[in-house]
């Protein structure tokens, strides 16, 4: 919970200001009665009565007050909504690493099968883009509401040598500051990028992150493989292991999501969550009415307790 004008919780030291003064005015109150010097007529005066009872209408007094200081500084909490629109871009590795089979059947099928399954689970109301990236990137697919695009273009995926992270966020990042919203702001975007190795190619990562955290667009990264995966490059098996390291740092910078999955389901469970994600945003909704209705409560219980043990209003 926060709240809008929390300045106005100062108010509170009032609240603890009257509880410190009521709490003398009690401890004043046992040299006065030590005045009734007949034991018998104090009792007929000021017959004896469960402590709790004569401080329950201060007690509920204070809570009352309480709660409306705090309904004055304008309570918040976080909830989740759906979002009403968004630009998605998919990066997808395609160097040669990932033809490893150390996932099944291999890196880039298991890749190929998982998109498709994330392409068919994305809102309809949100615009998807297709990045493959190697050495050389592609913008296979523009951002569009066509899904068939996207899944054609996954699907016809050829492997080339090198890698190139940094290129691919910065045609990510082109292609979503192409999307023309008329007659109003283009709607938020996010980077979804998915890789096996380390940038070898192009522009580095850094700069990219810079680029991607001044356009506002988070970049959300899956490091997908293992660290025992090969290659055959020449007759010669050679190690791809993945470069978590780098890829977390992309998510970090840009203040997107990272992830790690070694098998198809889990890259399938990835995408699903971030699907999850993307669907949904974070929106405040004021909660003054709850200590209000809280506040009132209080204060009747303030006013009955005060008028049924002496029989006047607080």
């Amino acid at each position: 919970m926060s709240f809008l004008s929390p300045g106005r919780l100062v108010l509170l030291l009032v609240v603890v200001g009257l509880l410190a003064a009521y709490v003398i005015v009690q401890r004043q109150r046992k040299p006065y009665a030590l005045r009734f010097t007949n034991v018998e007529l104090l009792a007929t005066v000021a017959p004896r009565r469960a402590s709790w009872r004569r401080h329950l209408a201060a007690a509920a007094s204070l809570l009352a007050l309480t709660l409306l200081v705090v309904a004055f500084a304008r309570p918040v909490r976080v909830v989740q909504v759906p979002r009403e629109t968004a630009t998605v871009m998919l990066a997808v590795d395609v160097s040669r690493s990932m033809q490893s089979d150390d996932v099944e059947p291999t890196r880039l099928r298991a890749a190929q099968r998982s998109v498709e399954a994330f392409v068919d689970t994305l809102p309809r109301r949100f615009q998807l883009g297709l990045v493959l990236f190697s050495g050389s990137v592609e913008v296979a697919v523009p951002p569009t509401h066509d899904r068939a695009l996207v899944r054609n273009a996954v699907g016809a995926i050829e492997l080339q040598p090198s890698t190139a992270i940094g290129e691919a966020i910065f045609s990510s990042l082109k292609a979503i500051k192409s999307v023309r919203v008329p007659g109003g702001k283009p709607p938020p975007a996010r980077i979804v990028l998915l890789s096996d190795g380390s940038t070898n190619a192009g522009r580095p990562n850094t700069d990219a992150v810079d680029a991607a955290t001044r356009a506002g667009v988070a970049v959300s990264t899956i490091a997908f493989g293992t660290d025992e995966g090969t290659v055959v490059i020449d007759g010669a098996a050679e190690p791809v292991p993945v470069n978590r390291d780098a890829l977390r740092e992309i998510a970090d910078g840009t203040g997107g999501h990272y992830s790690e999955a070694v098998t198809e389901a889990g890259l399938r469970e990835t995408y699903e969550d971030i699907g999850t994600r993307l669907a949904t945003r974070d929106a405040h909704r004021q909660i003054t009415m709850w200590f209000v209705g809280a506040a009132i409560l209080f204060a009747f219980v303030a006013a009955a307790g005060s008028l049924l043990w002496t029989s006047r209003l607080p």
